[in-house]
């Protein structure tokens, strides 16, 4: 447990209380923004809880934010949601990985840039999708699995930019593909999927330049949510606010925004760790009557 005090505009000191979260139950209570936080959730399955940490930070004041640090799918992830304040105080102990991919509300970002690079400067929508809500796009998408891995890779290497998806991938979420005279042009996939939980993010989506502005995405997109939708009660995807002709796609389909956030690969700027390893110490070391770490800023 750790006590971060934050000093106020005022002058004044806010105590937070920073604890890992070990309860799935407890922390589902703290999610009620479902579209938002959808990602997080999924992290709540059995097997992938174990493999995250979740930090809860409550200020005296009953100011209170979640810290996520993942490591499932295609690569570690960071999640904020809550207080900026309570956000910063758990980052200052518990930065998380070098590199990472985060999702933060734009209130959070001032907080994050103090720890992290963003690559990412835009601002991006959450949108999501119900079975009501759900419009079908007409055209043909296959769904793709393991033995389609070497087109998918090939497809989504088209640019030049790197690939690193496995059979696992393709099994284990969903991914649906349109072809044209048996080549893979369009693909759309997810990012996580848990139907414990009701929640998909779809994701990935992307189609050969050749072949664009035919159709193909829609189509491509529409199958994954389909396919998706059968399992769990609520899909999600994050597109670029400013990117108008597929947020009407996405409209289309039957998806409303919710929310703006950023979204965005992030570099720790102190790379080995040393500095929030040394908070740590100088706060377990001024809590040690108390049981507790405490930090003074």
């Amino acid at each position: 447990m750790t006590a971060v005090l934050d000093r106020g505009r005022e002058g004044e000191h806010t105590a937070y209380t920073i604890e890992r979260a070990t309860d799935p139950d407890v922390l589902r209570g703290m999610l009620p923004d479902r579209a938002y936080a959808a990602y997080a959730i999924a992290q709540l399955e059995p097997a992938r809880f174990s493999s995250s940490e979740w930090y809860v930070a409550t200020g005296s004041d009953d100011r209170r934010a979640i810290v996520v640090h993942s490591a499932s799918g295609l690569g570690r992830a960071l999640f904020t949601e809550g207080d900026a304040g309570a956000v910063d105080a758990v980052l200052s102990l518990h930065p998380g990985a070098r590199f990472s991919f985060g999702s933060l509300r734009p209130e959070h970002r001032k907080a994050v840039e103090r720890y992290f690079v963003i690559m990412r400067q835009g601002t991006m929508m959450r949108m999501s999708v119900t079975r009501e809500s759900f419009t079908p796009a007409a055209g043909e998408a296959v769904r793709l699995r393991g033995p389609d891995i070497a087109d998918v890779n090939r497809l989504y290497s088209t640019e030049g930019g790197p690939t690193a998806y496995t059979p696992a991938h393709l099994d284990e979420g969903v991914y649906c593909g349109v072809r044209q005279d048996g080549q893979l042009v369009s693909i759309a996939g997810t990012h996580v999927v848990s139907a414990a939980e009701g929640v998909a993010v779809v994701g990935n989506v992307f189609t050969h330049p050749r072949y664009r502005s035919l159709g193909y995405s829609t189509t491509a997109t529409s199958a994954t949510t389909r396919e998706l939708l059968g399992r769990c009660p609520l899909v999600v995807l994050t597109v670029e606010a400013a990117n108008e002709p597929a947020v009407k796609v996405y409209r289309r389909l039957g998806y409303d925004s919710v929310c703006t956030l950023h979204e965005s690969p992030l570099i720790r700027k102190e790379p080995v760790g040393l500095i929030s390893l040394a908070r740590r110490a100088i706060a377990s070391w001024r809590g040690r009557s108390e049981g507790k770490e405490i930090v003074l800023r």
